[in-house]
């Protein structure tokens, strides 16, 4: 244990004081001190370039070793910045064979810019720009799950409001694969002391929690919390309420972000939904969602009624709601069995619950606790849209 101790305390060294600028010169400090001979002195001219980070993901999030997630990026040099927020960035491409996105023989794919945020690692004026995957035709890829959401979104949906507010689950590794903080070659303390927890011995990985934390709210977006989940070295973060596209962009530059900020720590975030077996929870992304009608005095007719049509479509939701989740949806530890489909007040052991709140005040959101942590954020979105409003 005084292994991981030791490790979790050059962690918090490492990141006590996160900010873009801190984090690039620790870099350059580290690289300096550990290969002098290669040490190039860089003086920065006049000049106003903008790095626009293009972001896009593979669509193959649980497919992959468990070390491994679907997000991808590189930079481009703009020499003629463009503000965050705007999506004039222009189009790109990318090579889709080297993605598991397409043939060798026709591999160029197309990056077309959807959202942009401020980059709140290298600051400055550079940005974060998401984007979705095209065809070399044009036409959606089949990883592009942003564009069947787009197009549910009619009048009927819109007029509603609808909100979502999702909650990311997710378990740091270290470098080895064992749970960040966890002893060799065996267990901590079962559990019970770790959620919500304080005290080294109590909590694993905060300061790359704080970190992402304060990046995803430089970079504009609306996290809402934080938290130490039930098992040890396991994190929970939450984005809403928000919109329907809104939520998949921002959760989906919110994973890059964390994955990025693993990188200078030295820590591996995965989001397979039971990444250790046995007596120890799973990972999810339960999801809160309303509309106007719900929200409004004596919604909780509508709640009712989107409940009973969830109760319907069950099987075309689990398929759709992460790979592994058979694992984590068991009937145990805060789940409802896979195959069941259960809605409750205040019951955690529910496929959807009802806030007791909600009961108390006839009205406000329900509670889908099916989605694992690997879910596709616009798939769970489109899902309980396509489900609620009778799209299908």
């Amino acid at each position: 244990m005084n292994g991981s101790i030791a490790h979790k305390s050059a962690t918090s060294a490492r990141a006590s004081a996160f900010n873009g600028t801190t984090l690039v010169s620790q870099r350059r400090n580290v690289a300096r001190q550990t290969s002098r001979g290669l040490a190039v002195r860089v003086r920065a001219g006049n000049t106003n370039a903008q790095k626009a980070e293009y972001i896009w993901f593979d669509g193959l999030e649980g497919q992959k070793d468990i070390m491994f997630n679907e997000m991808r990026s590189k930079t481009k040099v703009m020499q003629k910045p463009l503000p965050a927020g705007s999506t004039d960035f222009p189009m790109w491409s990318f090579d889709g064979s080297s993605t598991g996105q397409a043939e060798g023989d026709d591999s160029d794919c197309l990056l077309r810019p959807v959202f942009s945020c401020p980059d709140p690692i290298r600051g400055d004026n550079h940005v974060l720009v998401l984007c979705e995957v095209l065809t070399p035709n044009g036409d959606p890829h089949p990883t592009n799950t942003r564009d069947r959401l787009a197009k549910i979104l009619d009048k009927e949906i819109n007029d509603e409001e609808p909100l979502y507010g999702f909650e990311q689950e997710y378990t740091m590794l270290g470098s080895d694969g064992r749970v960040f903080g966890w002893p060799e070659g065996g267990y901590p303390a079962p559990q019970g002391p770790f959620y919500c927890g304080a005290g080294n011995e109590a909590v694993y990985g905060r300061p790359l929690a704080e970190a992402h934390l304060d990046a995803c709210i430089k970079a504009g977006i609306q996290v809402s919390g934080i938290n130490a989940e039930i098992m040890p070295g396991q994190w929970e973060y939450q984005v809403g309420p928000v919109g329907p596209l809104e939520l998949g962009d921002s959760v989906m530059v919110s994973r890059w972000l964390l994955h990025r900020l693993g990188e200078d720590m030295g820590i591996v975030c995965t989001f397979d939904p039971k990444p250790v077996k046995g007596d120890w929870n799973g990972t999810g992304a339960h999801t809160n969602f309303s509309t106007k009608s719900m929200r409004n005095e004596g919604g909780v007719d509508a709640i009712n009624d989107a409940v009973e049509k969830l109760s319907k479509t069950h099987d075309k939701h689990i398929t759709q709601y992460g790979l592994g989740n058979e694992q984590r949806l068991t009937g145990l530890h805060e789940t409802c069995d896979i195959g069941t489909f259960r809605s409750g007040v205040a019951d955690r052991g529910a496929s959807i619950r009802i806030p007791r709140q909600v009961e108390i005040e006839g009205k406000g959101y329900l509670e889908d606790r099916r989605p694992s942590a690997n879910v596709d954020p616009y798939t769970v979105a489109f899902l309980l849209l396509e489900t609620i409003f009778s799209k299908a």
